[in-house]
């Protein structure tokens, strides 16, 4: 499926799927080969930058802001081969938001305070030289004031 036709997709649905679809494609485009750990990490980091509303008060402005995730950057032709990468980022995406529905007090970080990350074999953004939460896979998490 193309990237172009989740983005639409996403645009026309109620907001909890909007924001599950938002969501799964951007683990999909950030972490499909990570375990479900790492998934969960990286949307995590989504998810706490939607709670700031720094970025966007829902995830699909979170995750589509200029320069910030693979959404945003990556061909809106692209598309998504791989149906069993996508089923588990759908599930982990679903997993994630039930999870933020929780208080604060009761849900399981994997990456407490991280706001960021990066896949460093790839890129090594400035901002990497903030305090570093945890690496996972390929994946290193940051809190970056």
């Amino acid at each position: 499926m193309k990237l172009a036709w989740l983005l639409w997709l996403a645009s026309i649905l109620p907001q909890h799927d909007a924001d599950r679809t938002c969501l799964a494609a951007m683990i999909y485009l950030e972490a499909r080969s990570e375990s479900q750990l790492g998934q969960a990490a990286v949307a995590e980091v989504a998810m706490r930058r939607r709670e700031s509303g720094r970025w966007g008060d829902d995830v699909c402005r979170v995750v589509n802001a200029p320069g910030q995730f693979a959404v945003a950057t990556t061909n809106k032709n692209y598309m998504l081969r791989n149906p069993q990468a996508w089923k588990k980022a759908w599930l982990v995406a679903d997993n994630m938001l039930r999870m933020w529905e929780r208080p604060k007090d009761k849900r399981e970080f994997v990456v407490p305070d991280a706001s960021h990350f990066v896949a460093e074999e790839f890129a090594s953004p400035s901002w990497a030289t903030g305090e570093r939460i945890a690496t996972i896979g390929a994946h290193s998490f940051y809190r970056v004031n």
